[in-house]
């Protein structure tokens, strides 16, 4: 058997199945396009998934690809076995070919079996397969048509060998061919396929038959044309063609691992648990380019969240191997080196991959540490307490909250001599993962009641609002509560339903049109428009005069200086979402808009706050753009051709076949349903108010356009012109006497606080020599004026310095706001602890509090019972 490179077998496999008829695609990205059940793409059929769904005819019959998976959260997540064993990765390659109701299982046996004994020539004899225990045919062509002893072929049961899209939907019986290794990878006597899943026979290819579909019932009816899926991993492929011991040793991988050794000092193999590690690191550095490379970024939720959770695990066994500064970065030129050639994405986005990375691990290094601050005051606790067991859901919350390891957390608990509580964790670990399972299964239908939903398919309402603010409509239900009624009368509000509507529904971020519907014997206000199906526009209205019926011919008239103050703003969105993405970079994407009458609001994806100097840039892009004043143009056309435009589709969103494209002038072309102006100097005025963060990773800009950013402009120079006045200063002048003031401020607060400090320390001197002393014990109480938390710290060190043995409770109020502090001397820890005292006291005087062994802090709410709070205080030490 001759040795194969991971870029032989990806580009013979390929080159195989183009002779055979079958169009090379490319890869699609790790986001899922379209769809926004999904989390990631896992498997080399999510691109084709509406051919095989009837959703869309394909444009080919036969495909074959080399596609990008991820699977690392959702239902499918290998994360917690990767490095663990030689075969489970979050980020592979899956060679595929797919016949859509072309050929059927006699062929793709045929080319399956051709290509793994002609072209890859694995020996024969090392090969066998398994097929559905009910699938004759399969069985039948392997052994008759193909020539395989029937002891070389496996039936197995539907868990191991009948796929399903879904719950319901396209499925069918697959046949998976597999590889033995050899007795030496065997996991004992009874090893053998079906039985076990160890390293000896190796699964390497997977052929679906899909042939059926599915009902709610579980009914399977034959398909009218039969497709094929199939799916062989790149890298467990490599493994058997290279004849190395699992995927991390060949060399699409192992150069990664190499790299990681090297860094280390420590050789690959020397142990286990460093090998385990190194494996990490390398699987986790490829998974983090691609992932970074098509759009993600790190983040508390979704796919930023795992890609945050890659992150942090390959940083955490970076400090396992002692690499104890950021490294990842560093090892993207390798992984770029190796796969560069064939995915270019990751050649174009690697100086943002590198700044992403780093900027990650930076955030982890301080996440660790606060983490053990966290960590070591929760052990304390519960020493204290007497208790040797940290709870599950502490346990979780280090690790959800904080991002801190549960290895690292065991790892502590066992020097310190405590046991954690891993079951408890793992159960709220899986109610999470449930959770976001079904986050991701698209959202919940709002429930249609069948009068509504026949209304919906039979008189859908048609939008004329992209070229008429005016327009006659029939009235064709009216909707009151959650019932279908025939009138309403004046006084009344409900949804009135209208067969023609200029009234723009609110979607795609764009606000509902307001406006009045009037006919003979009726004038009603329209607060507001939405979708009320998929079908019907609904106007929320308010009868002010007359009865309006179900069969009435109205006027629809939108609030036409309202309309076009919206259509400035969308239009500013857009231009908006292109500036940013030219200043700070292509990754940026839109995560949400608000466009308003009077401002909109822009969410994106980026990983860090910009700068002043960016955010100026972006104001100036946008409104170079709308001085030059492009035309707005408006298309139909098909997905495809709008993509290949260079519009931008906004991930998440459902489209059709024929979408919409807004184009202004060359420079912004974006999917959208909203309303704009005819060309971009009707905007008029732009202008930025507010960065600011929404989420690790999503950032929010908010702007005014046309009237109201003149307003905002307005403002602001009113503003200075007040300033001038109060501070008797010319404009030129304002902020250099400001900071002269500021400054004197400062100087007049230190000058304050000094004579505070003198007076604070001639205070502390009198109220130590009158504390009493109890058991041995100098017991000082006192509540002081103009002090916070920290000032209060400090007089207790000079309280404790001075009085030896001493029990110390300080009360303090500054800006408003009361402290509390209780502080030991070191000596007196053994006996009692600061932090157990301050729950007993706190509560008094309706606050909390926690802290160490030696001092606690809190904050309190009324201190109408200070004396009970200081008498119960000094009965800690009578005893």
């Amino acid at each position: 058997m001759s040795k194969w490179t991971g870029k032989e077998i990806r580009e013979a496999f390929l080159k195989f199945f183009e002779d055979k008829g079958h169009l090379r695609v490319k890869s699609s990205p790790l986001i899922p396009k379209n769809d926004p059940t999904l989390l990631f793409t896992n498997a080399g059929m999510v691109q084709f998934k509406d051919y095989f769904l009837g959703k869309e005819k394909p444009p080919f019959k036969r495909a074959t690809s080399c596609q990008k998976c991820m699977r690392a959260g959702g239902k499918h997540n290998d994360l917690e076995n990767v490095g663990k064993t030689g075969r489970h990765h979050t980020f592979f390659e899956m060679l595929g070919n797919f016949s859509f109701g072309d050929y059927f299982k006699k062929e793709a046996i045929e080319f399956a079996w051709e290509l793994v004994t002609k072209v890859f020539k694995l020996p024969e004899e090392r090969l066998y397969v398994s097929v559905y225990e009910k699938d004759d045919e399969a069985f039948e062509i392997w052994n008759k048509v193909i020539g395989l002893p029937e002891n070389k072929i496996y039936r197995l049961g539907e868990k191991d060998n009948f796929w399903a899209m879904g719950d319901t939907g396209p499925c069918g019986p697959c046949s998976e061919i597999y590889y033995d290794r050899g007795e030496e990878f065997a996991c004992g006597e009874n090893c053998e396929i079906g039985t076990c899943d160890c390293d000896r026979y190796l699964e390497i290819w997977n052929l679906v038959f899909m042939q059926y579909e599915r009902d709610e019932s579980g009914k399977l009816t034959p398909l009218a044309h039969p497709s094929i899926d199939t799916g062989m991993g790149l890298e467990r492929i490599a493994s058997v063609l290279q004849n190395v011991p699992s995927n991390y040793e060949t060399d699409l991988i192992f150069p990664l691992v190499k790299w990681a050794s090297d860094l280390s000092g420590i050789p690959y193999g020397k142990d286990e648990k460093s090998s385990t590690s190194m494996r990490v690191i390398a699987d986790h550095l490829r998974a983090l380019v691609f992932l970074i490379a098509d759009g993600v970024l790190p983040s508390n939720e979704g796919r930023g969240y795992v890609l945050r959770r890659i992150i942090r695990r390959a940083s955490r066994h970076g400090r396992l191997l002692g690499i104890e500064k950021p490294f990842l970065y560093r090892g993207i030129e390798k992984v770029i080196e190796i796969m560069g050639d064939v995915y270019p994405e990751i050649v174009e986005n690697k100086e943002l991959i590198k700044k992403v990375a780093l900027k990650e691990e930076e955030r982890f290094s301080r996440t660790l540490e606060r983490g053990l601050y966290i960590l070591q005051e929760l052990i304390e606790k519960l020493k204290s307490n007497g208790e040797d067991t940290i709870p599950g859901e502490e346990v979780f919350k280090l690790y959800d909250t904080f991002g801190f390891p549960l290895d690292l957390i065991l790892e502590v608990a066992n020097d310190e001599n405590l046991k954690v509580d891993v079951a408890g964790f793992e159960k709220l670990l899986a109610e999470q993962k449930e959770r976001a399972r079904k986050a991701w299964k698209g959202g919940v239908q709002k429930v249609i009641s069948p009068e509504l939903q026949k209304l919906s398919e039979e008189s859908p309402s048609i939008f004329i609002g992209y070229d008429h603010l005016e327009g006659i409509g029939k009235v064709t239900g009216i909707l009151k509560g959650e019932n279908l009624v025939e009138e309403v009368k004046e006084g009344e509000e409900a949804i009135i339903i209208l067969d023609k509507t200029p009234f723009y529904p609110e979607k795609g971020g764009q606000v509902g049109d307001t406006g009045i519907i009037e006919g003979s014997n009726c004038y009603c206000e329209v607060l507001d428009t939405q979708n009320i199906t998929e079908n019907l526009i609904g106007h929320q209205a308010t009868v002010k005069r007359g009865i309006i019926k179900v069969g009435d011919v109205v006027n629809a008239i939108v609030n036409e200086e309202r309309r076009k103050a919206i259509m400035r703003a969308h239009t500013a969105t857009h231009l908006l979402h292109k500036a940013l993405r030219e200043v700070l970079g292509n990754h940026v994407k839109q995560a949400g808009s608000l466009v308003l009458p009077d401002r909109l609001r822009f969410d994106f994806t980026h990983f860090e706050a910009p700068t002043e100097e960016e955010l100026r840039a972006v104001e100036e892009t946008v409104y170079d753009w709308i001085l030059k004043n492009y035309p707005v143009k408006v298309e139909e056309m098909s997905y495809d051709e709008a993509l290949e435009r260079g519009a931008i589709a906004l991930f998440g969103e459902k489209y059709g076949d024929v979408v919409r494209v807004v184009d202004v002038g060359g420079v912004s072309i974006e999917l959208c349903g909203g309303t704009h102006v005819e060309r971009s100097g009707d905007i008029g005025f732009f202008k930025l108010t507010s960065e600011s963060s929404i989420s690790s990773g999503t950032r929010r800009v908010e702007a005014v356009v046309g009237k109201e950013a003149f307003n905002y402009v307005e403002e602001k120079e009113n503003l200075i012109k007040n300033l001038r006045k109060v501070l008797q200063s010319p404009e030129e002048q304002l902020l250099q006497k400001l900071q002269k003031l500021k400054e004197e401020l400062k100087e007049k607060e230190r000058e304050l606080e000094k004579v505070r400090r003198k007076l604070a320390t001639a205070e502390v001197n009198q109220i130590v020599e009158n504390a009493p002393v109890i058991n041995g014990i100098k017991v000082v109480t006192a509540k002081l004026d103009g002090f916070g938390g920290k000032e209060l710290a400090e007089v207790a060190d000079v309280i404790r310095n001075k009085a030896g043995t001493a029990a110390v409770m300080l009360v303090g109020i500054k800006d408003g706001k009361a402290s509390l502090l209780i502080a030991l001397t070191k000596d007196l820890t053994d006996r009692f602890k600061a932090g157990e005292i301050i729950k007993e006291i706190a509560p008094i005087l309706e606050g909390r509090g926690g802290g160490r062994p030696d001092m606690a802090q809190g904050g309190v709410q009324n201190l109408t019972r200070l004396e009970e709070a200081f008498s119960e205080f000094r009965k800690n030490f009578e005893n």
